[in-house]
């Protein structure tokens, strides 16, 4: 691993240029290098801001995107984003990057269960910059937690944070729960969908789609207080089918008895290894997730969305992605008496056979 000093950056360096060499030493997990890249963008006048969202947060899309090809493991993955945290970090100490708290009091969190973290702390960072006083939690933030922590600070507002869909209803609570204490909540982060569709359909005051346009939100002014004798559950009348409560309660046995039928059509699968046969478990049980979130939010876009990515990194892990619509025909027929979850599953169904991808993951 290099511990050798970059080259000092000229001031008017592109920041694809600065991105592209912050990608060069995470990718080689070279945490030194990254962190004195970083500093130096700063020591040379970057705008601390810009250093954070426009080189540090690209490089972790990146990150995302590679993992997503099967360029990188997990285990890349995962050491990449602990360099970007650093990286982080080492901005938030800078010189440049303190301010005096001159606004309001932010709360900023993951919801309980999502364990990416890196969105919520770039939030943070550039809210300290824009004056706020800022309190980070971290990733998964337990809902009774954040509350009294809330009671505690009497903070202005909160930003939730969560990238995998699976986590909504766990956001709807937290939602709820800020909201009937008096505090405004903003949300962020890719399980709100497409333009944030579903924070409006959670009761979230606000939504923004990266941290940039959460601290402009918030710097047009506070978020209107949510009312007190407002139910949330009553925007999801369709709750009352008991079709979500169901699906979650029975998942164990929903992937033990779609798994087991599998084998029977598929008898090459009872020669897999342990490895195989645990991964094709964990397959199956992120399938039932999220159909019960889709259930939740009774939207089919989410599971049909879903099942398209999943296809697309079978696809890049040499899965053949043919093997999803028998297991969606299977769940179909263990639930046959839930219409909501046979309508989506059939809706899935259909997009996997009419919309097939291409080898870089894109649909043709």
């Amino acid at each position: 691993m290099s511990t050798s000093i970059p080259p000092r950056l000229p001031r008017s360096g592109p920041l694809d240029q600065l991105a592209e060499q912050l990608w060069d030493a995470v990718s080689a997990v070279d945490e030194y290098t990254a962190t004195e890249l970083v500093l130096r963008m700063l020591d040379d006048g970057a705008d601390p801001e810009t250093v954070l969202l426009d080189v540090v947060a690209k490089v972790q899309g990146r990150v995302g995107e590679e993992w997503a090809a099967n360029r990188i493991s997990v285990a890349q993955e995962h050491a990449a984003t602990a360099i970007n945290e650093r990286a982080v970090a080492a901005v938030s100490v800078h010189p440049a990057a303190r301010t005096t708290a001159t606004r309001g009091r932010i709360t900023v969190a993951c919801v309980d269960g999502e364990w990416h973290g890196l969105p919520a702390r770039l939030l943070a960072e550039v809210l300290k910059l824009r004056g706020w006083r800022v309190d980070y939690l971290g990733a998964q933030v337990p809902t009774p937690h954040l509350i009294a922590h809330l009671h505690n600070t009497r903070a202005d507002a909160v930003a939730l944070s969560s990238s995998i869909a699976t986590r909504l209803p766990t956001a709807h609570a937290a939602i709820t729960a800020c909201q009937a204490i008096g505090v405004p909540v903003l949300v962020g982060g890719a399980a709100f969908g497409p333009q944030g569709r579903y924070a409006k359909l959670l009761g979230a005051e606000a939504w923004a789609p990266d941290a940039r346009a959460a601290a402009d939100h918030l710097a047009q002014g506070p978020l209107p207080r949510p009312q007190a004798d407002h139910q949330q559950l009553d925007d999801l009348p369709h709750l009352g089918d008991q079709e979500y409560t169901m699906v979650v309660r029975n998942s164990t046995s929903l992937v033990r008895h779609v798994f087991t039928a599998l084998e029977d059509a598929h008898p090459a699968m009872r020669s897999y290894s342990d490895l195989q046969r645990e991964r094709t478990a964990e397959d199956l049980k992120h399938i039932v997730d999220f159909l019960a979130t889709a259930l939740y939010l009774d939207d089919d876009e989410l599971f049909t969305s879903f099942i398209t990515w999943t296809a697309q990194i079978l696809q890049a892990r040499g899965v053949p992605e043919m093997s999803l619509p028998p297991t969606l025909v299977l769940l179909a027929r263990e639930l046959g008496d839930f219409p909501r979850a046979a309508r989506i599953l059939q809706a899935a169904t259909r997009t996997l056979i009419t919309e097939p991808t291409t080898a870089a993951g894109n649909a043709v």
